[in-house]
């Protein structure tokens, strides 16, 4: 079955020349978008795949390129405008058949098109816009959420919001139901108001941008789902360390890829979840969704002083060079803003390195709908006992910490730390005659 849009865009494309510019879909759990910046105006002309916007999600920010070669005629989605996937969000007119477009003062948008025994008249409705007495913006698809689900215009209203200027996402009314199932809260929840800063004419006030907000507002989420328990486990890491600095010229002269420690770290982790599936697991209901596939988040620090986490798919099938490949391309796509929306999808289990800037441990926070994640501290020299066949003696050893956060609804300490301890085991028995 063709798509519902092919018989008007091939239509417009056949006798009028226009075509809908449609707010894609960029992501499995994606449902709307927002406008954060047209990077044409109408009247503009338009190469083929040149991107016309900037848009926002709850996951990245991406560029729209245009579907059709021609000049924009008509805007229909503002910026700051909060948009559903598959809505029109422009009118793009054909190189060849070029019209001046008539302006109207009606809310919709009339297209006659001569020809096919008759005229056929094409209405093409601006994006819907919340109607009810409210001063925020409501997509269609949080409306419709909120209708099935019997959620008041004032309850809506007392959602704290993690879209562009604060506005309410899908994720955070479905976010809300669910803790509304699951914790019996009242219909309108208490709002606890914050202590009062105060600042004199010295201090610097520094706005949050929009990445910061969302990273805010979903850390203080997750501590609200989910009870947090952080175990913390001492590895001796010295067979890595020096099985690396032998290797690492080596690797790079051969594959052109540098070796850090993260795709070594991340070996034993993956080895760590096969054998306790139950890390690699996300809570519905009453219910837990036990995850079959192993898609690995990597906590990534951006220039800009905010944190990201792409997620490595099916990491358990990836081998050592695999697994330094995906690492070095995920890391740099990051900090160079390069990444797709499908690159933040479907996480099952996260990994974050905060050795990388000298912490020897840390207690991180799960990210959701997950329950757990491991911290990896930084690696150090420390004198420690060495027990061998012939006694015991004091080494220089490297060793770090792993700091393993969990939700304590689903996994409780001995497994938590159960899990932790294996990681570390397999870190300890690296095999140092693996050949490169």
């Amino acid at each position: 079955m063709k798509n519902p849009h092919f018989f008007t865009n091939e239509i417009q494309r056949n006798y009028m020349g226009i075509v809908n510019l449609y707010m894609p879909k960029m992501g499995e759990s994606i449902m709307e978008g927002t406008i954060l910046r047209w990077l044409k105006k109408i009247g503009d002309t338009i190469e083929l795949d040149e991107p016309v916007l900037e848009v926002a999600t709850d996951k990245v920010d991406t560029e729209i390129p245009s579907t059709q070669a021609g000049v924009l005629t008509k805007i229909l989605a503002t910026e700051g405008q909060v948009v559903p996937i598959g809505s029109i969000i422009a009118h793009i007119e054909s190189i060849k058949d070029i019209r001046p477009e008539k302006t109207t003062n009606t809310p919709t948008a009339h297209i006659e098109i001569p020809s096919l025994k008759g005229k056929i008249n094409l209405t093409i409705e601006p994006p819907i816009q919340n109607t009810k007495k409210s001063n925020r913006f409501y997509s269609p698809l949080v409306i419709t959420i909120a209708k099935q689900e019997g959620i008041s215009m004032e309850e809506l209203e007392n959602i704290t919001g993690s879209g562009a200027e604060k506005r309410v996402t899908k994720n955070d009314i479905l976010r809300y139901i669910e803790q509304k199932k699951n914790t019996h809260i009242p219909t309108e929840e208490k709002k606890i108001n914050p202590i009062k800063v105060t600042f004199s004419g010295s201090d610097e006030i520094i706005e949050m941008d929009r990445m910061r907000q969302i990273i805010a507002e979903r850390m203080l989420s997750s501590k609200r789902i989910s009870p947090h328990v952080t175990s913390f486990v001492e590895a001796d890491v010295t067979n890595i360390v020096l099985w690396r600095e032998k290797n690492k010229k080596i690797f790079q002269e051969k594959y052109n890829e540098p070796l850090t420690y993260t795709p070594l770290f991340l070996e034993a982790v993956i080895k760590a979840i096969k054998d306790f599936p139950l890390v690699n697991i996300s809570v519905d209901g009453n219910k837990i969704i036990k995850k079959k596939s192993i898609h690995i988040g990597l906590a990534v620090a951006l220039p800009t002083g905010n944190l990201i986490v792409p997620v490595l798919k099916n990491a358990d099938r990836l081998n050592l060079l695999g697994l330094v490949e995906a690492v070095n391309d995920i890391a740099q796509r990051s900090r160079e803003n390069k990444l797709k929306p499908e690159d933040l999808t479907d996480g099952t289990y996260t990994v974050s390195n905060v050795g990388n800037f000298g912490s020897i441990m840390g207690t991180p926070i799960i990210v959701q709908p997950q329950v757990a994640i491991l911290a990896l501290g930084a690696i150090r020299k420390k004198p420690a006992v060495i027990e061998t066949p012939h006694g015991d003696f004091i080494g220089i050893r490297h060793q770090m910490f792993l700091s393993h956060s969990y939700d304590h609804r689903v996994i409780d300490g001995a497994l938590g730390s159960s899990f932790a301890k294996r990681v570390s085991e397999y870190l300890e028995n690296f095999n140092t005659s693996q050949k490169i």
